[in-house]
């Protein structure tokens, strides 16, 4: 079974994910939202991922192998749709499809990835990451380039779907469809650990991900081309952070990794809070992506690398579920936070919530 194909599906799916970062200006000017109005219609991918991923794992666990390109084309038709949207109610419609389809094709990856793992016998959890956060960094510096040219959302998210698509079509196959019923998935205390300390890093992870682009367009006045950097440096720091982490991670092991990578993620975006200037605010948040990298990675491949095949979609699937609420609090709290006192304020709120996650590293 070859990991190639599913590598590029996570490619695929951080392409979307970074380009939709680097059209949030946009999004925002076409709709004509306020900060806290954008906040919760960006609250509304979650609030689709969050049975999408359900649903998904116990999909897995019963059909096995053709979820993975069901979910990702999808996925690929969903992406279009906040690219229609002229006003706020429809652009939170379309997020919650872009959210369920989503959250299906990431439990499908990372299900798939965390079976290769438990039959070979070799870690690729980290180094599948990385490829998504190197699919994020293309996709928000294009998009940012794109912007600058005079495209807009239509045909930028056009083409994002195609390739999601072509990626998903790959992913025909690869392991063995299953005809049998699965067992019930089985919630334990370690998956709820799991699912909780992933919660707080995706708190993190979707705010500065989310806002960055924003941050350095509204407060610091950057071109469209600089405010797109803001995801696009953070997602290149995340792919860097897997690389290393997937090299490193055996001989510090997941619990310091983690803990040490979330007091950087604060101190990045501390330093992103107080930066006046876009190159000092780039660079915070080039340090927090370095450190949150590895929370996702870690955590996904502890739910489901030493499960059976039986049970490995429902148990990622419950982790991804539990830690994609912290998306779903995340833009609330951010535009929330963000309205009444400003995006600095939001981003200290980050760096605090960062030093909790280096305090949940203690329980995994």
């Amino acid at each position: 079974m070859s990991s190639r194909p599913v590598v590029a599906g996570f490619a695929a799916l951080g392409l979307f994910w970074g380009a939709w970062a680097a059209l949030l200006p946009n999004v925002q000017h076409a709709t004509g939202a306020t900060k806290s109005e954008l906040g919760l219609a960006l609250l509304c991918v979650a609030v689709g991922a969050i049975p999408g991923t359900l649903l998904a794992g116990r999909l897995i666990d019963r059909f096995g192998s053709p979820v993975l390109p069901l979910a990702s084309v999808a996925f690929a038709a969903a992406v279009t749709l906040p690219g229609l949207a002229r006003s706020v109610p429809t652009l939170a419609a379309g997020l919650v499809a872009a959210g369920a389809t989503s959250g299906a094709m990431d439990v499908a990856l990372n299900a798939r990835i965390a079976g290769i793992e438990a039959r070979r016998g070799a870690r690729r959890m980290q180094l599948a990451h990385a490829f998504y956060s190197a699919g994020v960094v293309v996709g928000a510096v294009s998009a940012g380039v794109a912007r600058q040219l005079g495209a807009g959302r239509e045909p930028i998210l056009l083409a994002v779907a195609a390739l999601i698509a072509a990626a998903g079509l790959a992913n025909r196959g690869g392991e063995p469809s299953r005809t049998e019923p699965a067992p019930g998935p089985r919630v334990t205390r370690a998956l709820l650990v799991l699912g909780l300390v992933a919660l707080i890093g995706f708190v993190v992870e979707g705010g500065l991900e989310s806002w960055s682009a924003l941050f350095l367009e509204r407060d610091l006045h950057a071109s469209p081309a600089v405010s797109g950097l803001g995801p696009g440096l953070f997602a290149l720091t995340m792919a860097i952070g897997r690389g290393a982490g997937h090299g490193i991670g055996a001989g510090l092991g997941d619990r310091r990794l983690l803990g040490i990578g979330a007091v950087a993620a604060a101190a990045g975006a501390s330093l992103a809070a107080v930066a006046h200037a876009a190159a000092v605010a780039l660079a915070g948040f080039a340090v927090a992506g370095a450190g949150i990298s590895v929370a996702a990675p870690i955590l996904f491949g502890a739910a489901g690398r030493d499960r059976p095949d039986e049970l490995r979609g429902s148990a990622v699937g419950t982790v991804t579920m539990i830690g994609y609420v912290g998306f779903l609090i995340g833009p609330a709290l951010m535009g929330a936070v963000s309205g009444a006192a400003g995006l600095r304020v939001g981003l200290a709120m980050l760096a605090g919530i960062a030093l909790l996650l280096a305090a949940g590293s203690r329980s995994i």
